[in-house]
């Protein structure tokens, strides 16, 4: 949290355990009472309340975290929570109980952060939850449960494809690099148990990626690579590559995957130790497929001519080369725990950047179909920002949405609140920083696909790994039934079907 000063004396406020304590301070931004305590499971909740309170709390919802620290308050939303309480919000976070992949109880840490919230400050007259990262997937989550007591959600750079899909297109990806840059090898893509695992994996590709890049051959398989994993094409500078310089796009996917296969590979770990086995697979996976309906098709083909390669023949390589399965009661745990359902109770406004390598652009493509396939679309709204990275919104952006969430709440609709221009002028007349809102339609997210257990799988637009949507009955994994995360309707616990 901030830290303080009081009598000239810098002090930081340590969580206790239940029951909340307060402490009241001054500083030049107006003064703030903190809360905090300790949940049932452990988990710790932390609480900023302004002097002039408007009775609307913001309930936070944090990324993912390595560990092993895991403090309830996160220095990385510190500057927009104090945009927040100076114009009236209450803001409130927890740990999880875990670091990592901790979706296992975070939507429920997050309810039982607000009921700790209200016995302490007292019920807020308004709730609007808001999530970066894993966090965007918690308040998503958090959005499909019924009579949770949170008003409207706000999900950031959120991996809203799931847990099921995050697995799925990180293996395509890492699966192209094994097999077309080395071939032969017997390396380890799934099921990392420890960091060694996971780490000799990460050298071996990270110099297999290298050295393909000093070649024009290597050059197109990273690049085909690169489009089965939703990578993007703008790294840096104010505007991305001309969409035929395909050249500049793939140094933007070289880029991009130096950075990205040490932190994918490396928290497969946590997944896999959350869900205890691994979800991905790629049995049955025709990959000529996915490319034709990967937006970023025309700079692969165009890359492997230059080289003088066969296309056809890499593709067929990849698909008779597919053939890991998942663990299944994995896969059940990350249906249950991870993975949105669309069947929404409450308004989400979504905000992603262009160019994020750690939650594809495109999961929002996927999101806004399982959305609409739940019905539930009237509710759902999505903006956009002309950036590259995960999370790099600007408090005004990020206040901005909070904002338009509230008088969504007020008004009962919509109107032009998630209209990238009046989202743009609300921003920039916070006096916080700029913002970049944009028009923006995502490309198709090419990695959803359905696990039939004893026949494969095949490719196509569905969620879940049996009947699911577009495949059957239902949603999930068995017609009629449902899982999900807290309370609600469904076979035992949830909030999902």
């Amino acid at each position: 949290m901030r830290r303080l000063t009081t009598l000239g004396i810098a002090v930081s406020l340590a969580l206790v355990a239940a029951p909340a304590t307060a402490t009241a301070t001054s500083t030049a931004a107006p003064p703030v009472t903190e809360l905090g305590g300790t949940l049932a499971n452990g988990a710790t909740w932390a609480a900023e309340v302004p002097a002039g309170w408007n009775g609307k709390l913001v309930l936070y919802s944090h990324g993912f975290r390595p560990g092993p620290d895991n403090p309830a308050w996160d220095p990385g939303f510190d500057s927009t929570a104090q945009a927040l309480t100076d114009r009236g919000f209450a803001v409130a976070a927890s740990s999880y109980a875990s670091a990592g992949w901790a979706l296992g109880t975070a939507a429920q840490d997050q309810l039982d952060t607000l009921a700790a919230f209200s016995a302490a400050a007292g019920e807020p007259d308004r709730t609007i939850a808001f999530g970066t990262s894993m966090g965007g997937l918690v308040s998503s989550l958090i959005a499909e449960t019924p009579d949770s007591g949170v008003d409207g959600a706000v999900s950031t750079c959120g991996l809203l494809g799931g847990g099921i899909n995050l697995n799925n297109y990180q293996l395509d990806g890492i699966h192209a690099l094994a097999e077309l840059l080395l071939p032969g090898q017997d390396l380890q893509l799934t099921g990392f148990r420890t960091s060694a695992e996971a780490g000799a994996t990460i050298t071996a590709l990270m110099q297999a990626v290298q050295q393909a890049q000093a070649t024009p051959e290597g050059r197109a398989k990273v690049a085909l690579a690169a489009a089965l994993m939703n990578t993007p094409t703008w790294f840096s500078g104010e505007s991305a590559p001309d969409r035929r310089d395909f050249a500049a796009q793939q140094e933007a996917q070289y880029n991009w995957l130096l950075q990205t296969i040490p932190f994918v590979v490396g928290s497969r770990v946590s997944i896999v130790t959350a869900a205890d086995g691994d979800s991905g697979w790629n049995q049955g996976v025709d990959y000529r497929a996915l490319l034709q309906q990967s937006a970023q098709r025309q700079q692969v083909d165009a890359l492997y001519r230059t080289a003088g390669l066969d296309l056809k023949r890499d593709l067929r390589t990849l698909t008779a080369a597919a053939d890991i399965e998942p663990d299944e009661e994995a896969l059940d745990w990350m249906d249950r725990t991870s993975t949105p359902q669309g069947d929404l109770q409450i308004p989400v406004l979504t905000m992603h950047t262009l160019a994020d390598i750690l939650a594809p652009v495109e999961y929002m493509e996927e999101y806004a179909e399982t959305v609409r396939e739940a019905r539930a679309t009237p509710l759902l709204r999505q903006s956009f920002v002309e950036r590259t990275g995960h999370c790099t919104f600007t408090d005004a952006e990020r206040v901005a949405a909070v904002l338009a969430m509230d008088e969504r709440l007020d008004t009962g609709r919509w109107a032009n609140l998630a209209d990238p221009r009046q989202l743009d002028r609300r921003a920039e007349s916070l006096g916080l920083g700029e913002a970049d809102f944009i028009q923006y339609k995502p490309a198709e997210f090419i990695n959803d696909r359905v696990w039939n257990p004893g026949t494969g799988h095949g490719h196509g637009p569905g969620k879940g790994h049996g009947p699911g949507k577009g495949h059957g009955p239902g949603k999930g994994h068995d017609p009629g039934k449902g899982s999900g995360h807290g309370p609600g309707k469904g076979n035992g616990p949830g909030h999902g079907r």
